[in-house]
């Protein structure tokens, strides 16, 4: 008897045993969003670089989809972290953050910019490069109207083409309503391209060439870094006006938010997240070696990292940095 009930207890223990490294190595998901753009990709493989790195029990996971779409799956607490918010561009912010359900962590970027631009060359011309001014007056988003002709339709050669932003972006339903707003819509096509990749490409295109090119950029990019591009000015903002389409894009902070549960998920992370801040400059410096190097995202938040271990320090704790600057 003792002999079955000294086997029954030794497998007992072992079954606790080897129940035990699931448990012990069980990690919980941190869902951050992916909208599409590359400055937000490279922000998510900065965070995951420390996320899996500097701390214990985590694994960072993206969700893909519009910003529209991953806007309200914060708010519903399938996702846990917007890391580049731009939240003046999310008409029910001011009252999702009121209601508690979305939760303002931190400030990524104290300056941003977006809108409609132009190569420079378009207004000014270059004479290293033999370009002539093509609209010398071309000051402001209305000024548009004038210069139609400047901006040609490869396939509508009756009317001109203003690029936008990317069908699913919060930025494009707002250019749109100014496109049609501005009266834009009787001598221009709005041309979507369907991704960033591409919309940056037709700007490049246009550039090498030095041919006219108007669409949708923002900053901080690679492109905006590399080249040099004009923001078109606009009415003043007011959020009466914005929310049709009647004025500028605000000049805004970049945030990251969260969904309410994500302080308790993970209050270790969220002390991270507060003091998680970068610039527009440091970014587009590294999303130009992205470019450059035709590096992966996580090639180039490496590649940051390494270039500003300053950064590590004034984001984490002394050992977790040494933590991070150990697997760079």
């Amino acid at each position: 008897m003792n002999k079955k009930l000294k086997g029954t207890l030794l497998l007992l223990v072992m079954a606790l045993i080897f129940a035990m490294p699931v448990q012990a190595f069980a990690k919980t998901e941190i869902v951050v969003t992916d909208n599409g753009w590359d400055s937000q990709k490279l922000h998510n493989e900065i965070a995951r670089v420390i996320v899996e790195n500097a701390y214990d029990g985590y694994v960072l996971k993206t969700s893909t989809a519009s910003s529209t779409m991953n806007w309200q799956a914060i708010i519903a607490g399938d996702v846990d972290l917007d890391i580049e918010s731009w939240t003046d561009n999310v008409a029910t912010y001011p009252k999702d953050v009121a209601n508690g359900d979305i939760v303002d962590v931190g400030i990524l970027a104290p300056d941003s910019k977006q809108g409609l631009y132009v190569p420079r060359y378009v207004i000014e011309g270059d004479a290293k490069r033999g370009i002539k001014p093509l609209a010398p007056g071309l000051k402001t988003v209305k000024d548009l109207a004038k210069y139609h002709n400047v901006f040609p339709d490869d396939e509508d050669k009756s009317k001109g083409r203003i690029y936008g932003s990317i069908p699913g972006w919060m930025a494009d339903e707002v250019l749109h309503k100014k496109y049609e707003l501005y009266g834009l819509d009787k001598n221009y096509n709005y041309a979507r391209l369907g991704s960033e990749a591409t919309l940056f490409a037709s700007l490049v295109a246009a550039y090498n060439l030095g041919e006219p090119w108007v669409g949708y950029c923002y900053e901080p990019t690679w492109v905006s870094g590399k080249l040099d591009i004009v923001l078109l000015e606009d009415e003043p903002y007011s959020k009466e006006l914005f929310e049709k389409g009647g004025c500028a894009f605000p000049s805004q902070q970049l945030k990251i938010v969260s969904s309410k549960y994500f302080a308790k998920k993970a209050p270790d992370l969220l002390e991270f997240f507060k003091k998680y801040k970068t610039g527009s400059k440091l970014i587009s410096e590294a999303l130009a070696y992205l470019d450059e190097k035709k590096a992966s995202h996580t090639e180039a938040a490496k590649w940051l990292l390494r270039k500003n271990p300053e950064l590590l320090d004034q984001w984490l704790p002394k050992e977790r940095a040494e933590r991070v600057r150990a697997v760079l």
